[in-house]
């Protein structure tokens, strides 16, 4: 499946147990941010288990335009023979991230600091997405941004010739824009400090830390702040990207929603600012075990054990958003199944990942017979004992939303078709293999 390519219809239908092993793909944002920090060091980084979905691959594509030497050796092994801290070289031709909101916005932190220019653009549901979100704080250190109303792509960024560093407090928890700042800060002089009001994921702090950078986080009471000392040599480091959590939560919630089911998913990332959703599954009863936790790369692993069970709406602490922002339309999928109401508050970031995600969640269940409530940033699901189904579902060209449907497919009465899902290939390029391979009946219409 290709995220640029025509529109993929699929159906999923009722199956029979899901079982066996779901070897879900490496973590997204960590195979960005191992790309990108590979080509601002000094050396050749080692990366395994990086993630070969079409985001990550616009990012590799990315970092050799800006001048690193960035190779793949076989599947999921990758090397990247940096540029150094400042080395980037002015790209020839427009930088294309595709769908992916995560890739545009860290290498433009990254290139920020630089006295170069670059125009970058990506597919239609990326050029509808809010880039002064990240140009805003880039434009303290001295970069410049000419784009679209409302700060749109196809923008480009001219990187600030004598950068300064900045003090910046994230006016929404936001790791992308948290990450923008601290890859801009490692080409400006002094101290970079990034003030954040709520934990985000924090894969940006470790592996500046790990490649090397002199970087503190302190819990204060204006929040965590993270204080990064520019102008470093880093030195490339090996890299083993664990699995991607937010990617397992598909086969996690399709085996909880299909009886009788039972599968493992191995070598998960337990970072605490990811793990959000797995807390809140057994807190909603789910039979959810973490087998054999380790350290990898130097993020948290452990295996995942999941059986199908019955499970009940619970309210999901706001305080919880930013820990499982992308696995909510999931989990609503997942509400739908589960007795009483669950209650999803404080997600408002939401509105504005690939599509509206709120919007699309909502209209999609009702579409499936489910009855929904939606505000500004929330969302409640009221479950039922079983899903009608029956209807398509319209994707807005958003990879979780159409995965999040098919999952719901599998256990609903009727099947569930949805509209695209090329996107899924962009995070995701094996899903549709791997869910068929643990029982699922999933087809595509066009092959």
């Amino acid at each position: 499946m290709s995220g640029h390519g025509p529109a993929i219809p699929m159906t999923a239908r009722p199956s029979g147990p899901l079982r066996g092993t779901a070897q879900v793909p490496g973590d997204k944002s960590i195979s960005h941010r191992a790309l990108i920090l590979g080509a601002l060091s000094v050396g050749e980084t080692q990366i395994t288990g990086l993630l070969e979905g079409q985001d990550v691959l616009d990012t590799a594509r990315a970092m050799r335009a800006f001048g690193a030497e960035v190779t793949q050796h076989g599947p999921g092994e990758w090397s990247v023979h940096g540029v150094g801290v400042g080395g980037f070289a002015e790209p020839d031709g427009v930088i294309d991230c595709g769908n992916s909101g995560t890739g545009v916005r860290l290498i433009m932190g990254a290139m920020a600091t630089t006295d170069i220019a670059a125009t970058f653009t990506g597919d239609a549901s990326l050029n509808k997405r809010p880039m002064g979100r990240v140009t805003d704080p880039l434009a303290k250190f001295g970069a410049q941004s000419f784009g679209r109303s409302g700060g749109r792509l196809p923008l480009t960024l001219i990187g600030a010739a004598q950068p300064v560093p900045v003090r910046y407090t994230l006016p929404v928890p936001s790791a992308q824009v948290k990450s923008a700042v601290l890859l801009a800060g490692l080409n400006a002089p002094g101290q970079t400090v990034v003030i954040e009001g709520e934990p985000t994921r924090d894969h940006t702090e470790r592996m500046l830390r790990g490649f090397g950078a002199e970087i503190t986080v302190e819990d204060t009471d204006e929040g965590r702040v993270i204080t990064l000392t520019g102008q470093p040599e880093l030195q490339a480091q090996p890299v083993a990207v664990p699995r991607d959590p937010s990617s397992a939560a598909f086969p996690v919630c399709a085996a909880l929603m299909v009886p009788q089911s039972e599968i493992v998913v191995p070598g998960v990332s337990q970072n605490p600012t990811r793990n959000g959703i797995y807390l809140t599954l057994q807190e909603m009863g789910a039979d959810l075990v973490m087998e054999n936790p380790r350290n990898e790369g130097g993020e948290p692993v452990a295996d995942l054990r999941v059986r199908h069970s019955p499970l009940r709406g619970i309210a999901v602490p706001p305080e919880r958003a930013a820990s499982m922002i992308d696995e909510y339309p999931v989990l609503a999928a997942l509400a739908a199944l589960a007795e009483g109401v669950t209650v999803m508050r404080g997600i408002k970031e939401l509105r504005v990942k690939e599509s509206d995600r709120i919007d699309a969640m909502a209209r999609g269940l009702e579409a499936c017979g489910v009855r929904v409530e939606e505000t500004e940033d929330s969302l409640s699901v009221h479950g039922m004992a079983q899903v009608p189904g029956g209807a398509t579902v319209q994707t807005h060209i958003d990879h979780r939303i159409a995965m999040s449907f098919l999952c719901l497919g599998l256990a609903a009465q009727k099947p569930i078709r949805v509209d695209n899902a090329s996107p899924i290939a962009t995070s995701f390029p094996v899903f549709e293999d791997l869910m068929r391979d643990l029982g699922a009946q999933i087809t595509r219409e066009n092959t």
